[in-house]
């Protein structure tokens, strides 16, 4: 009797379970099989969906169709050699494994102001311009180590450089060591924003591992036209 009582408990709250997810289904997934996902952002779980509201129309800059080139020029499909293109669902990807269990940093390339207007939850800023330095430049040292690089011994001074000036140094040779490197994804403003893209072949020029760069070449343009969750950070 008891017995028959538990299994109607338990036929009930299937039953209450079944019709209490269609009653709570997103009517906008991001895919077929993915309603949203849940990210980390600042120490705070941020939930990544679609906007619900199916007549909902992007505002703001991001609704323009055209700025002057250059500087803001179309972006190819590939940004360098060997550096993979993704888009929206392998960046998603990317978040639930890389970034999930350490491995990897989804990096926000634009400069502070936009990176303040709005980010993609999980970002962080690391201006494009970070990487235009020498590695003798504590701004660059301080984005590396957020990558899992460090110098490796020997290559802390600035006489190193003025060997390499001279001749008497490799500069093939990378100064960093990359044996801990993070895979990392970049990203800006979208497919005309050309500060991703350069903070790529300058992190290259550092040597870099090619297959450790990924870069979204649709950026916030294309995360917002899609309705993706934007945090303010």
């Amino acid at each position: 009797m008891q017995i028959n009582k538990l299994m109607r408990k338990v036929i009930a709250l299937s039953i209450f379970s079944i019709f209490f997810t269609e009653a709570f289904a997103l009517d906008v997934k991001i895919s077929k099989d993915i309603e949203s996902i849940e990210v980390m952002h600042n120490g705070v779980p941020v939930t990544i969906q679609r906007i619900q509201n199916t007549n909902n129309q992007l505002t703001g800059g991001f609704t323009k169709t055209s700025r002057k080139c250059p500087p803001f020029c179309v972006q190819p499909i590939q940004t360098a050699p060997g550096v993979k293109t993704v888009a929206e669902l392998e960046v998603l990807k990317f978040m639930q494994t890389q970034l999930k269990n350490g491995t990897g940093v989804l990096i926000d390339a634009r400069t502070p102001d936009w990176h303040k207007k709005g980010t993609i939850p999980g970002s962080i800023n690391i201006p494009f311009t970070t990487f235009d330095h020498s590695e003798y430049h504590p701004q660059l040292r301080e984005a590396m180590g957020k990558l899992g690089v460090k110098q490796k011994n020997g290559n802390n001074s600035l006489f190193n450089d003025l060997l390499v000036k001279l001749g008497i140094k490799d500069d093939n040779k990378s100064p960093w060591d990359y044996s801990n490197a993070k895979d990392i994804l970049l990203w800006c403003n979208g497919m005309w924003c050309g500060q991703s893209p350069r903070a790529i072949k300058n992190l290259l020029k550092h040597k870099y591992p090619t297959n450790k760069i990924f870069y979204y070449r649709g950026g916030m343009q294309t995360w917002q036209i899609l309705g993706l969750t934007v945090v303010i950070p």
